[in-house]
C-alpha cells in the first residue's frame, strides 16, 4: 500500500493506473476504521482495480468543536488495517493540504440539509459537500463507496455528483452491525460496555417500527411506541423519522412505499449516534 499526503503524488499514481485502462474505487474516511469501513473497502475490491482510501477527520463538518476534539483518531491501528484489507493507495492529507488556509465556499442543498440531521447539525453538510468535491476531484475515481448508515449524507452525495457533472458512480453499502444490532460506528469507541449495550435500544426502536408499520398500523402509532421506548431510559432520543429514501421527506400516509426509510438519532451519556432501516428489507 502507497501512503501519501501529497495531492500531485496521489494524482501522478492515479493518472498512470488510469492510462493503463484500470478503473479507482475510492473510499472516503474519517478513520477510526472498523467492520463497516472495512466492508467499503471490500465492496471497492470487487468492482475496481485500484482501491484508493482517504483519512481525514474534516473540520468544516464539525457544528460542535469538543466533538471534533473528541473525534477518535488511530492512524497507526487504521494504515494496519487498510493495508491487510486491499487498500493500494491511502491519502492521508493535513489541513494545510486540503484548505491551506481557505475556507470560503459553502454548500445549500435546500431540504436536503435542513431535514433530520441538518435540523441539529447546522452546517454539517456544507461542509460534507465541500471535502467530498475536493476528494472527488483530487481522487477522480470511477466509483465512490458509501454507508447505508450514514444515509442523509449518502442522499446529499449523490446530489452533488448529480448537480455538478462528477463523472463517477455512487456505491451503496449496507449497515454492519455489531452482535446486538447497534450500527457500527467510530464514535462507538467512546461507548463503555454498559453504554454499548443501552445504545442497542437505537436498534431495538427502528426494529419495533418496522413491525408496526409491517403489520398495516399507522405512521402515529409506530412513533408513539418509539418515544414510549425511551421514556424510561437513560438514552436520549433526538428524533425518529419515516422519511422517503430520495429526498428526506416525511411519510404521512399508513401506506408506504419500498422507498421508505427508518431514521433515527440520539445520545448516549455526549455521544451521538445515528442509524436507519428500510422498511421493507435491511
Amino acid at each position: 500500500m502507497v501512503t501519501t499526503g501529497s495531492i500531485a503524488e496521489i494524482q501522478a499514481l492515479i493518472t498512470q493506473f488510469k492510462s493503463e485502462g484500470k478503473k479507482i474505487g475510492f473510499v472516503p474516511t474519517m478513520g477510526a476504521l472498523h467492520e463497516g469501513h472495512l466492508s467499503l473497502v471490500s465492496a471497492a475490491r470487487e468492482k475496481a482495480d485500484i482501491v484508493v482510501c482517504s483519512i481525514y477527520v474534516n473540520p468544516t463538518q464539525f457544528n460542535n468543536q469538543d466533538d471534533l476534539k473528541k473525534y477518535p483518531r488511530n492512524i497507526d491501528t487504521d494504515k494496519s488495517l487498510l493495508g491487510k484489507n486491499g487498500c493500494d493507495i491511502l491519502f492521508l492529507p493535513s489541513d494545510e493540504v486540503m484548505y491551506a488556509g481557505r475556507n470560503t465556499i459553502s454548500f445549500d442543498f435546500g431540504d436536503l440539509n435542513k431535514l433530520m440531521e441538518g435540523r441539529y447539525r447546522p452546517g454539517h453538510f456544507s461542509g460534507v459537500g465541500l471535502i467530498v468535491s475536493k476528494l472527488f476531484n483530487i481522487v477522480l475515481p470511477n466509483y465512490a463507496f458509501f454507508g447505508q448508515k450514514d444515509l442523509q449524507q449518502l442522499t446529499i452525495i449523490k446530489k452533488l455528483v448529480e448537480e455538478l457533472f462528477f463523472n463517477l458512480d455512487v456505491i451503496t453499502v449496507p449497515i454492519k452491525r455489531e452482535p446486538h444490532g447497534l450500527a457500527m460506528s467510530s464514535r462507538n469507541e467512546r461507548l463503555n460496555q454498559k453504554e454499548r449495550e443501552e445504545a442497542n435500544i437505537f436498534y431495538n426502536a427502528l426494529i419495533e417500527a418496522k413491525s408496526i408499520l409491517t403489520k398495516g398500523e399507522s405512521v402515529s402509532e409506530a412513533n408513539e411506541k418509539v418515544k414510549a421506548l425511551f421514556e424510561d431510559h437513560k438514552a436520549q432520543l433526538e428524533y425518529f423519522e419515516i422519511v422517503s429514501d430520495h429526498d428526506l421527506l416525511p411519510k404521512t400516509k399508513n401506506y408506504l412505499e419500498p422507498d421508505t426509510v427508518l431514521c433515527i438519532a440520539g445520545f448516549i451519556g455526549d455521544v451521538r449516534l445515528i442509524d436507519n432501516m428500510y422498511l421493507y428489507g435491511n
